[in-house]
């Protein structure tokens, strides 16, 4: 497991735990030093925030390829996935959109339910198909 897909991991349950707790991130972040349970260095603080300042934007573009659901709707363990695969597709000069797609994808094998793989790719698909056919 690259050490890439372990920070990636740890955002995505960071990012997760924030959408059910009304504590700062700073705060889940601490917590999540202190009981140590998973690593947190500054590269999993820096994408953890960084989905967060962007959630709005981001959240627009998910309703923009989620026909079916509002964001509202969609399950919090799949949009903490989606976030921070468009985060690091949009910010993260690093990650190519495939590679953010796929990280994904393993996240979702990971953490949830097949069909919420399904929906996940789908809306992650789309995204990258809309990329594509503004850079034409």
């Amino acid at each position: 497991m690259s050490k890439r897909h372990e920070i990636r991991e740890a955002a995505f349950i960071l990012s997760f735990e924030k959408l059910f707790r009304s504590d700062s991130l700073e705060e889940i972040i601490d917590t999540a030093k202190s009981v140590d349970v998973f690593p947190v260095n500054n590269d999993v603080e820096k994408l953890v925030n960084g989905v967060f300042e962007k959630a709005a934007e981001i959240d627009d573009i998910i309703s923009k390829y989620s026909e079916k659901r509002s964001v509202e709707r969609i399950p919090k363990l799949n949009l903490a996935i989606l976030r921070i695969a468009i985060y690091e597709a949009l910010y993260d000069d690093k990650v190519p959109v495939n590679v953010a797609i796929s990280e994904a994808v393993l996240l979702a094998k990971a953490y949830a339910f097949d069909t919420d793989v399904s929906f996940i790719n789908g809306i992650l698909g789309a995204f990258s198909r809309g990329i594509e056919n503004k850079d034409a």
